[in-house]
């Protein structure tokens, strides 16, 4: 019988301190996922901390069952590696790669050395075959490949030892004799050895670029937040004045106007109060933004009157603010956009009365080479909060059985939104075409809720599964932006497991409360900044 996925993650939030180590807290942790053919995901992590050792991960009832592995594996069927049974890690981890902090718990630099897709074999139940002490395994790597077999030696004779185990790899076709982990010394993520996670952990290594040009910035490092002393000069200002923000000098206006309506037995969201939530959010927002042109849902009147799209940045705005040229736009289009390349132009951005973010789902280096497949479920008039969520469940099982990672988020408004990543490639018309393939088999699966008509009039009140939004210069709000609606809610990104959580609502978290949950789960949509995916044939 599967177990909580955050019960077994006790042992692993008790040993770690998230307010210093860039570990995840384990927060989206996910339930057991396996698709049809029986497949789940596995990482190996390359990790120095006293000792050099890999970290040999996998998927099971929604955590990452973990053994160290001192030797690392080998596909070499005559050599047996000692591998030892650690805590479960949260599914988050299959992404980590960074520095942990020297006096942390297994502090040391991590790369993610191998990962993909595995099967058991010979059995139905691996977590039960693990209990028993001995699981059989074919693995899907990028490295390693076949079958594998885990084994335990034997049980602890004290409760604090961990148990001992072997990891061989079986004789059969992917077999290789001689094959020694320490010859693939590189990250299958990033490119970078753990040399240079260390030297740089708020870097990338780009294996496919020239050495010269191959350090870049690492999208998903959140950048440090404003001062307590830059929060307080906003707070001190008049009604309007100068404000000092990441080394920036914002000219601020209109400070105490009602932004957003208030909530039954809440204050109105002020102007002021608005900014420094654009402050505070932006160094975990960036990486969402940065190198991307950005769609501005202004509402100068505030969120009760009529708000209007802007694209083209003003003549008035500061020159450091980041821009860039549509060079195929047409002359009565939109020609500069704002691009948000640091914390300030988001702050600059929420005062010139945008309280909705939109950025491009292409980079601005490639516009035309989409970087995520979206997926919008637009609950119509007569759509209930309940089969918003039966549709996402929908959504979750069509990317479970594709093997495919998936971020869902609430949109703050109504409805549901899922982001898939991908590697660059596919332009515009193959995303839609795919989008609108996976949409039409959910929409098949409950016909009664869903509408495929273009004209709202002519759904009937029925949900719109939108797949049209995979286009050039077509957008969904960004991930913590706030909507244009009372109390100023968020589009908060949410765990697969939420979907069951009778609590959850659309518009549940707002520019209040959102950081606090965000101290408390960490970021659930970062791994949306890991371009990896390639999309599947479908028939």
């Amino acid at each position: 019988m599967a177990k909580d996925p955050h019960a077994l993650l006790e042992p692993y939030r008790r040993k770690r301190d998230f307010g210093r180590t860039p570990e995840p807290s384990g927060g989206g942790s996910t339930a057991a996922r396996s698709s049809e053919d029986g497949l789940r995901r596995f990482v190996v992590q390359r990790h120095r901390a006293r000792r050099l050792h890999y970290d040999f991960r996998l998927e099971m009832d929604g955590v990452l069952v973990s053994w160290a592995v001192p030797k690392g594996p080998t596909l070499d069927p005559d050599v047996r590696r000692l591998a030892v049974h650690v805590e479960d890690h949260p599914m988050e981890y299959e992404l980590f790669e960074g520095v942990i902090p020297a006096g942390e718990y297994g502090g040391g630099d991590v790369i993610v050395w191998d990962r993909g897709t595995w099967r058991p074999h010979e059995t139905e139940d691996p977590a039960e075959a693990v209990r028993m002490g001995e699981l059989h395994l074919d693995l899907f790597g990028e490295r390693l490949h076949g079958r594998f077999a885990l084994v335990r030696t034997g049980r602890p004779e004290r409760s604090s030892d961990k148990e001992q185990w072997l990891l061989l790899h079986k004789h059969d076709a992917d077999a290789v004799s001689g094959w020694d982990a320490e010859d693939h010394p590189t990250s299958v993520l990033s490119g970078r050895t753990n040399e240079e996670v260390k030297a740089a952990p708020d870097r990338l290594w780009r294996s496919d670029l020239p050495a010269a040009e191959a350090s870049v910035p690492a999208e998903g490092q959140p950048g440090e937040g404003p001062t307590e002393d830059e929060l307080a000069a906003l707070a001190d200002l008049g009604r309007q004045g100068t404000w000092e923000v990441f080394g920036r000098t914002l000219k601020v206006t209109n400070l105490d106007k009602e932004l957003f309506p208030a909530r039954a037995g809440e204050e109105p969201v002020t102007k002021r109060e608005l900014l420094a939530y654009a402050a505070r959010i932006a160094p975990v927002l960036l990486p969402y933004l940065r190198g991307r042109a950005l769609n501005m849902h202004r509402y100068p009147d505030g969120a009760a009157h009529k708000g209007f799209w802007h694209k083209e940045i003003p003549d008035h705005a500061p020159e450091w603010i980041g821009r860039w040229h549509n060079e195929q736009a047409d002359p009565d289009e939109t020609q500069y956009y704002v691009v948000v390349d640091e914390p300030a132009t988001l702050v600059w951005v929420a005062g010139f009365g945008a309280l909705e973010w939109h950025p491009w789902t292409s980079p601005t280096d490639a516009p035309d080479r989409p970087s995520y497949v979206l997926f919008d479920i637009d609950p119509g008039e007569r759509t209930s909060w309940e089969e918003v969520v039966e549709l996402a469940r929908l959504h979750r099982t069509a990317f479970e059985h594709l093997n495919l990672r998936a971020y869902p988020k609430v949109t703050g408004r109504r409805g549901i939104q899922v982001w898939v990543p991908i590697a660059s490639g596919p332009r515009f018309d193959e995303t839609r075409e795919w989008a609108e393939k996976i949409s039409k088999t959910i929409g098949a699966a409950q016909p009664e809720l869903v509408s495929w008509k273009w004209q709202k009039r002519e759904r009937r009140g029925l949900a719109r599964l939108d797949y049209t939004q995979n286009a050039v210069n077509k957008t969904l709000v960004a991930p913590y932006s706030p909507r244009a609606s009372a109390g100023a809610p968020v589009s908060a990104p949410i765990t697969w497991d939420e979907l069951d959580d009778p609590d959850l609502r659309p518009d549940r978290y707002t520019i209040r409360t959102i950081l606090d949950r965000l101290d408390a789960r960490g970021d659930l949509f970062r791994g949306v900044l890991a371009h990896d995916q390639t999309l599947q044939v479908l028939r």
